[in-house]
């Protein structure tokens, strides 16, 4: 299982996604956009230039921008993370 969250210091979408992931038990690799050119350059190539956060990418090169809790629960289920 290896998930990538693309997030900021300033994000409160970013704070409840990874309380939902540390709640779940669910390990991820925390990336952040505003110190990392390179990881800031990737999202917006995986969003089409744009740079909305959190962007969260999975195993299966998957991915979620500002998923609700609901959204991510449902793919970490689809992806039998959970």
């Amino acid at each position: 299982m290896k998930i990538d969250f693309y997030t900021t210091d300033w994000c409160g979408d970013c704070v409840r996604s990874k309380a939902l992931l540390n709640k779940l038990n669910l390990p991820f690799n925390e990336i952040n956009v505003d110190l990392n050119e390179d990881a800031n350059e990737y999202i917006k190539t995986l969003q089409v230039n744009q740079r909305r956060i959190p962007t969260i990418v999975f195993e299966d090169e998957s991915f979620l921008v500002e998923p609700s809790d609901v959204e991510l629960e449902n793919k970490l289920k689809e992806l039998k993370y959970i």
